[in-house]
């Protein structure tokens, strides 16, 4: 058996990474923390729980920046590799509270790899084994023009809080491997979509509004491009690069599919129309309303996947038509899920202790 580490499973991505690996890889243990904070959610791994745990599955609620915790986990569990998905990751929040970002996104990721060196290097392991994946975004990147990609070698302009927080870890990441020979793989993904992602980021929210009738805002004149990730095909590509990944390198992951804001609400709108009918002979996209701008927004964001394409032999297998199809009947079928998160049920539901 090999045992992972998973740093904010309960998250959208951790949680489906955790889901995905449990389900493909018979031979992987995990171990689970997450602070449960407000997009941590034990509903997302309830079936898990249920299903895997305790022989291969374990939750611990903590904090990532808590040394205790984090040396006890891997003292006690004898952990072979690190997935460190825990992050405060939403833009918007940044701005206005960038204190969490700090704490979580650098200090947590520093304790975790003070941990790794204290217990790979500093007693007798077999370091070939190992493995530290720090999940970080192609927001560290800043924004590109109408043309060109981000690539491993892209200089980094990071353009808010989150962004700047995620840089910081992403060198500090760095710094172990050249420093300690930590044998660390970075991945800057771009943005991911699908099942259990919290209903703030753009395409729940846009999913859950549209099929109330609610506003739906749109930031800008709407044209800010994103290059969409279908959330499995993410998972699929961090455990490639865990299993064929060379220590050292960092390796971009894209979903080759480029789309502005624009174009991704009038798809919801249209498919829901179709689904569902009009919403009082109206189609939803008379629902859109144009917001004020967010401060310091990316304009576009690209990627060039082609280096854990040639080296690591991955890339994505979902289009955006399918994974948004997928995404929308999975909130239509999962309505008390968003339900208690909108209402804050699913903090009394889940407390995690």
């Amino acid at each position: 058996m090999i045992t992972i580490l998973v740093t904010g499973g309960c998250g959208f991505i951790g949680s489906s990474f955790i889901r995905y690996v449990l389900a493909n890889r018979g031979e992987a243990q995990i171990v689970n923390i997450d602070k449960l904070t407000y997009a941590g959610n034990l509903a997302n791994l309830a079936d898990i729980h249920q299903e895997y745990a305790p022989s291969r599955y374990r939750f611990i609620k903590g904090d990532i920046g808590d040394k205790k915790i984090v040396e006890d986990i891997f003292r006690e569990s004898r952990i072979d590799w690190v997935v460190n998905f825990a992050a405060e990751s939403h833009v918007d929040r940044s701005i206005v509270e960038p204190a969490e970002f700090l704490h979580t996104n650098i200090l947590g990721t520093f304790t975790l790899l003070e941990a790794a060196k204290k217990f790979w290097l500093d007693a007798a392991s077999d370091m070939a084994k190992k493995r530290f994946l720090h999940v970080s975004t192609d927001e560290v990147y800043g924004s590109l023009g109408d043309t060109g990609f981000f690539t491993e070698a892209t200089t980094y302009d990071p353009s808010s809080p989150y962004s700047a927080s995620k840089a910081a870890s992403d060198h500090l990441a760095v710094a172990y491997y050249r420093t300690y020979s930590l044998p660390v793989i970075i991945t800057n993904c771009s943005n991911n979509y699908g099942p259990y992602q919290f209903p703030e980021k753009l395409i729940p929210l846009t999913i859950s509004n549209a099929i109330k009738g609610r506003s739906l805002p749109v930031y800008g004149d709407g044209k800010n491009v994103r290059d969409w990730l279908y959330v499995e095909d993410h998972c699929e590509a961090i455990l490639a690069a865990l299993e064929k990944g060379r220590p050292g390198e960092k390796y971009n992951v894209g979903g080759n599919c480029e789309k502005q804001n624009i174009e991704v609400v009038t798809l919801i709108c249209n498919y829901l129309d179709k689904r569902l009918g009009l919403i009082d002979a109206r189609p939803r996209t008379e629902l859109i309303a144009y917001v004020p701008d967010r401060l310091g927004h990316d304009r576009r964001y690209a990627i060039d996947a082609s280096k854990i394409r040639n080296e690591i032999l991955w890339e994505p297998s979902m289009t955006f038509e399918s994974g948004i199809a997928r995404t929308i009947e999975w909130y239509l079928d999962n309505r008390v899920w968003v339900e208690d998160i909108e209402t804050g049920r699913y903090r009394e539901l889940y407390r995690g202790e």
